[in-house]
């Protein structure tokens, strides 16, 4: 069973300075998209090491909304952001990376997945979420 807190792992990489503040969360968050490509555990723990915060959750339309035009800012491909869906005392269940609770959701028709352990992407395309393996190398969005 995958864990939703994973494991920080040290990556020596530099942040990219393109924190933006989020509209409504109290206390202040800021989201910064990360080009570097990684895998969703090497994301989680950039966002972690670098900014001593987490992928992104989201927890409503709009902020869906403002990170998707963010990411598309950045870079075309989907992006990484805190949910993994796996399976929990016998039944599929998604949750966020910063154990916030699960109230909001944009998957695509046919997502998530229920066959493996999936993570999830943001596409910059439609604002719609996806489940991928979680060793894809993506660009991510964290969140801190």
């Amino acid at each position: 069973m995958w864990p939703c807190l994973l494991l920080a792992l040290a990556l020596l990489a530099p942040p990219q300075p393109q924190g933006v503040p989020a509209a409504e969360a109290i206390p202040q968050l800021y989201y910064t998209v990360v080009k570097r490509l990684r895998t969703y555990s090497g994301a989680q723990a950039y966002c972690q090491d670098v900014y001593r915060g987490q992928l992104a959750s989201l927890h409503s339309a709009a902020r869906n909304q403002e990170l998707q035009k963010l990411a598309r800012t950045y870079t075309f491909l989907d992006v990484w952001i805190g949910a993994v869906t796996s399976r929990k005392t016998g039944k599929w269940e998604s949750c966020w990376e910063d154990s916030s609770p699960w109230n909001y959701a944009n998957w695509a028709p046919t997502h998530p997945r229920h066959i493996v352990t999936t993570c999830t992407t943001l596409s910059t395309r439609d604002g719609l979420w996806r489940s991928r393996p979680c060793f894809e190398l993506r660009p991510f969005i964290c969140q801190y």
